[in-house]
């Protein structure tokens, strides 16, 4: 794997980086130093212990996409063949290859989510991207292909939850519903819409249905709720050790040979 990394300055010098908080930023190029030669984290809670990054600085990174996250835990910085160029000779492709096959990209370069439901043609898939990319050559292979696609109609989203942050189609709801079952479903759209309502959504999120998947994914909102076991005993529970009478204490030390 290729010991050195770079960082595109017309990503991370831009007001929509710097405005996120030092921590968040700080937890990103982490990422990125740590990120395999195609740009996947396959530990990604293990690199927020490295640098103390925070729950909420992982979420303004996966709801601003600059890092786009799996079911499996794994994530890519979107990012990644805008910041490095990789010889040949050095590079090793990813471990993760079912998320990499989930992948393609866009005329910028960066990754983005396959598109199901519309005609494979439309997109190059990155796993046929030109090696060129890989040898660091400039020619005009390393294009994508530019394909216009008509934009579908979008489906509405509807307003979820007590405040209305949440805003989900009747597909992704049901989906969702699928995925998660009722009862952990309105418990992940209550704490999310709460948390955007108390911070004004600070974190800046758009993606709700991706929210809430991460929400049930990492548990958001339960670990503080759990009661870590009790390390002492109160005073209204303190018992006093029974007396014992002689008889008792002369086969305790027979017993014990004293």
């Amino acid at each position: 794997m290729a010991e050195k990394r770079m960082f595109a300055k017309s990503i991370v010098l831009t007001d929509a980086f710097l405005d996120m908080p030092a921590s968040a930023r700080c937890l990103y190029f982490t990422l990125a130093m740590v990120a395999d030669d195609d740009g996947f984290v396959g530990s990604p809670k293990s690199v927020m212990r490295q640098c103390r990054a925070a729950e909420d600085d992982l979420m303004i990174l996966l709801s601003k996409r600059y890092v786009l996250g799996f079911d499996s835990g794994v994530l890519v910085i979107k990012h990644w063949r805008i910041h490095n160029t990789i010889q040949g000779d050095r590079y090793h492709p990813t471990t993760y290859q079912e998320e990499f096959s989930m992948l393609t990209t866009d005329k910028k370069k960066g990754y983005v989510e396959s598109v199901a439901q519309l005609p494979e043609q439309c997109f190059q898939d990155v796993s046929n991207m030109d090696t060129e990319w890989i040898q660091g050559g400039n020619t005009d292979k390393n294009s994508i292909d530019k394909v216009s696609i008509d934009k579908k109609r979008e489906e509405p989203a509807h307003k979820r939850g007590e405040y209305g942050w949440v805003k989900l189609t009747d597909k992704q709801y049901e989906k969702l519903l699928k995925d998660l079952g009722q009862e952990e479903l309105d418990r992940c759209i209550r704490y999310v819409d709460e948390s955007a309502q108390k911070t004004h959504n600070k974190n800046g999120w758009t993606d709700w249905n991706l929210v809430i998947r991460n929400c049930s994914r990492d548990r958001w909102g339960l670990d503080r709720r759990e009661q870590k076991p009790k390390q002492y005993t109160t005073a209204a529970e303190y018992q006093a050790p029974k007396k014992i009478n002689a008889d008792q204490l002369r086969r305790l030390r027979e017993d014990f040979g004293v």
